[in-house]
């Protein structure tokens, strides 16, 4: 096993607000899959969850070398959460495509929030020794 790549990413929560207050509707459906949609829920954790989720998205993509854009959309990066569990991520597409070819078989993934800042860690894992 060996670590391929790790992400960071950390999104300042007054800000995302605002923009979801703008447009969340096509914020939402350009980037997050309809799986992710249903799980985001309702009440005051609703932004966190939102906020949370899109770091973790931004983190995939910096742990395989990757930004969006050249092939690679928003909702080829998919985090599911299950109550009790952590994070999983789901890649489709380009995004898929890369990781397949870095040999990507594995994601350790964290996010936190505070009242102000949500911040997302993933680590890429390959079980190959190349």
């Amino acid at each position: 096993m060996k670590i391929v790549g790790h992400g960071v990413d950390l999104v300042h929560l007054p800000a995302f607000q605002k923009l979801l207050e703008h447009s969340e509707t096509a914020f939402t459906s350009r980037s997050f899959t309809d799986g992710e949609i249903t799980s985001f829920g309702e009440g005051v954790n609703r932004t966190q969850t939102i906020a949370g989720r899109f770091a973790a998205k931004e983190a995939v993509l910096k742990a395989i070398g990757t930004g969006f854009g050249n092939g690679i959309a928003f909702t080829d990066v998919e985090i599911q959460r299950v109550s009790g569990s952590p994070p999983t991520v789901s890649l489709h597409g380009g995004a898929a495509k890369i990781a397949e070819g870095r040999e990507i078989t594995e994601w350790w993934i964290s996010i936190s929030h505070s009242e102000e800042m949500v911040i997302a860690s993933v680590i890429a894992v390959s079980n190959s020794d190349v």
